[in-house]
């Protein structure tokens, strides 16, 4: 199952990330090496959140990521939410659906 981890940043987030950087990347490296993370980034130009996709059986994976995250544990990261994503077209999809026979591919 896929579960996407939503972070909300604070207004101060680029000037204050720096500090806790290399902690959040080891974090994130460490849980793609686990299979668990695979993609990660902030969104929007300039940063208002970020989105950090996973792969996992229980939302306690991400939810334990955030958890032990420095970003969120020094208040750069203002809140957090995980929500179940029921991939269903993709390569990677946790549950592939394809269409009828005879529908449109």
């Amino acid at each position: 199952m896929h579960y996407l981890l939503i972070y909300d940043t604070a207004p101060d987030y680029l000037e204050r990330r720096g500090e806790f950087r290399d902690a959040h990347l080891a974090l994130a490296w460490q849980a793609v090496e686990r299979g668990e993370l695979l993609l990660g980034g902030a969104t929007g130009n300039p940063p208002d959140g970020a989105l950090l996709l996973f792969e996992a059986t229980s939302p306690a994976v991400p939810e334990a990521f955030a958890k032990a995250d420095p970003y969120v544990t020094n208040g750069i990261v203002t809140g957090w939410r995980v929500k179940a994503w029921n991939t269903v077209v993709g390569a990677q999809a946790s549950t592939p659906v394809r269409p009828a026979a005879g529908g449109t591919p």
